[in-house]
């Protein structure tokens, strides 16, 4: 049996149309004030420490957080954050930063992080806003390597997940790795780090799915014509194919009818302005 999914399927809000002028953004914005996990290294312990902040940040779609506005689609954050494109809730409130009171690390040792575990629509990217600006998958998000080497600079990754209701939590460890060999130094984590995120909405059509003679998928009949659902067989593809089968309207849903034969896809609404 084949299997679908929804994205960015999500329980529907009003939203007032934006009356102020619309802005193209070039950076990406950092959704709420930073929140600072500060790492620091116990000589006397031998092993790498995190005091986590206790405030939790919220992944809001700019469709939220800054109505009518876009990105510029040159930047690279731009087919997974736009509303025009991927939609998703974002936030770069997070950021790790060394402790000004750390010891020093051991000699020809370096710190790395590493998640160990997190659902997979939470996506990690390393950004910069600045030339030449980056959006680079990190973390374990789609097939990348789930460790990076950090350097004690100010890090605040970009997380992306799909619009909505629901918590998502991903946990971390710091650690240190013998720079010569790269091999892991023994008993040198700081242990499991829980971070937190709650999500937001952005007003999107609640999607439902079903199987029977074929894949039905469906939503709201009352949701205006501003909507068009979409397919992709990747939750970061950078196109999205409208799904062109005419819907019909039943029972206050419109749906539309796929042949059970269909590949594996997951399936969104994009707003139209």
């Amino acid at each position: 049996m084949q299997r679908l999914k929804l994205f960015l399927g999500v329980v529907a809000v009003s939203i007032a149309p934006a009356v102020v002028q619309a802005a193209i953004l070039t950076n990406v914005p950092m959704q709420g004030g930073m929140l600072m996990p500060m790492v620091s290294y116990s000589a006397s312990m031998g092993m790498m420490m995190v005091m986590m902040p206790t405030d939790v940040p919220q992944l809001t779609p700019l469709l939220v957080s800054n109505p009518g506005d876009s990105f510029d689609p040159d930047d690279p954050w731009f087919n997974v954050l736009d509303p025009s494109r991927g939609g998703a809730a974002f936030s770069r409130q997070y950021g790790f930063m060394m402790d000004a009171m750390s010891d020093p690390l051991p000699m020809g040792t370096q710190m790395w992080i590493r998640k160990i575990s997190g659902p997979t629509e939470l996506q990690f990217y390393r950004y910069s806003g600045s030339a030449p600006k980056s959006f680079d998958l990190i973390f374990g998000t789609d097939g990348s390597t789930n460790a990076l080497y950090w350097d004690g600079v100010m890090f605040h990754p970009a997380v992306a997940a799909p619009p909505g209701t629901n918590g998502y939590t991903a946990t971390f460890e710091v650690y240190l790795v013998d720079a010569t060999s790269g091999q892991e130094i023994t008993n040198s984590s700081s242990g499991p780090l829980v971070f937190n995120w709650t999500d937001v909405s952005d007003g999107r059509p609640v999607l439902s799915i079903a199987q029977g003679a074929g894949i039905v998928v469906s939503w709201p009949a009352d949701t205006s014509t501003n909507w068009v659902l979409e397919s992709a067989s990747m939750v970061s593809a950078a196109n999205w194919t409208v799904v062109t089968n005419v819907p019909t309207s039943a029972g206050g849903q419109r749906s539309v009818l796929l042949q059970q034969s269909a590949p594996q896809g997951f399936f969104r609404m994009r707003f139209l302005p």
